[in-house]
């Protein structure tokens, strides 16, 4: 393992072990090792972690990090879990590591998983009829892919047994993750060019300048435009590894498109940390879900 990617490994291992004891004393019922695709020869499965009373709340998918390759979906913060207490179904999706699915396919695959959701909600008693997708460092990267390439041909596959399902999201969440892979590497700090280039080549194949037209297809700011869904972005200002200049890149794309974006700075944050969880951030968090992906309630005579 190289030491640059020890400090995210170290975080997501701390996740899972809080994450699990979370599920334990919360009452939230797990469903592990649901097949959603196959890929090949592979297997494509998700956990689904839902209220003990199925109360029909909206799901939510979320994206784990670990560089496009290390880490699986037992890696989901405790506190992001902890959305399943307010109505919330959680699916954590695994997808194959990069150097064993190229771009796009991660992409395709998420998007088998937000089909399958779609087409099974009435077997596990959410309702799909909006989903927000959320992810942490390349999950949040994939996250914004996944949420601003909607209908576009080539992001979007033919896994799955759903087809005729949408793989539309009505909500994005991304936690310091990358969104223009043109830019990312003169951006970073010389020790996030370390952790970045090996991430990139098993992603892209090569270099981002060596396969540009690539590199701009895996960089959700050049798929943003006016149908969009509503973003919250969160970076830390001390972020060594992912420049905070990517989740502004994206929040700039929003804006000249006139979309709905909201970016909490996290001050003397890195990558990652409880900071990101904090009271304050974690209601904007509750806010944004809860204003996007809930029913709004109709007034009395209107």
């Amino acid at each position: 393992m190289r030491p640059t990617a020890l400090p995210f490994v170290l975080l997501a291992s701390l996740s899972i072990l809080a994450a699990g004891r979370a599920a334990a004393q919360s009452g939230v019922k797990k469903i592990a090792d649901i097949e959603y695709a196959r890929s090949g020869a592979d297997s494509l499965r998700l956990d689904l972690y839902e209220p003990e009373n199925r109360s029909g709340g909206p799901v939510l998918v979320w994206l784990h990090g670990g560089g496009w390759e290390n880490s699986s979906k037992a890696a989901i913060p405790a506190r992001v879990l902890g959305l399943v207490g307010r109505g919330y179904t959680i699916a954590s999706v695994d997808f194959l590591p990069a150097s064993a699915a190229r771009f796009p396919g991660q992409v395709l695959e998420i998007k088998a998983a937000v089909r399958f959701l779609r087409a099974q909600a009435r077997t596990y008693g959410y309702d799909a009829a909006r989903i927000g997708i959320l992810g942490a460092s390349s999950g949040a990267h994939l996250a914004a892919l996944v949420g601003t390439s909607n209908g576009e041909p080539e992001l979007e596959g033919t896994l799955g047994e759903y087809l005729d399902q949408s793989s539309a999201v009505q909500a994005i969440v991304s936690y310091f993750g990358a969104s223009n892979l043109t830019t990312i590497l003169d951006q970073s700090t010389p020790f996030g060019v370390g952790v970045r280039q090996p991430a990139l080549i098993r992603l892209l194949g090569a270099l981002p300048s060596e396969v540009e037209p690539l590199a701009k297809l895996a960089s959700p700011v050049f798929h943003v435009d006016s149908t969009d869904p509503p973003l919250l972005l969160l970076h830390g200002d001390q972020d060594r590894q992912m420049p905070i200049n990517q989740s502004h890149e994206l929040e700039g794309a929003y804006e000249r498109q006139g979309l709905d974006v909201d970016f909490i700075v996290v001050h003397d944050a890195g990558h990652g940390g409880d900071e990101f969880y904090a009271p304050a951030h974690f209601q904007r968090l509750v806010s944004f879900l809860d204003a996007e992906l809930r029913p709004k309630r109709r007034r009395p005579g209107t």
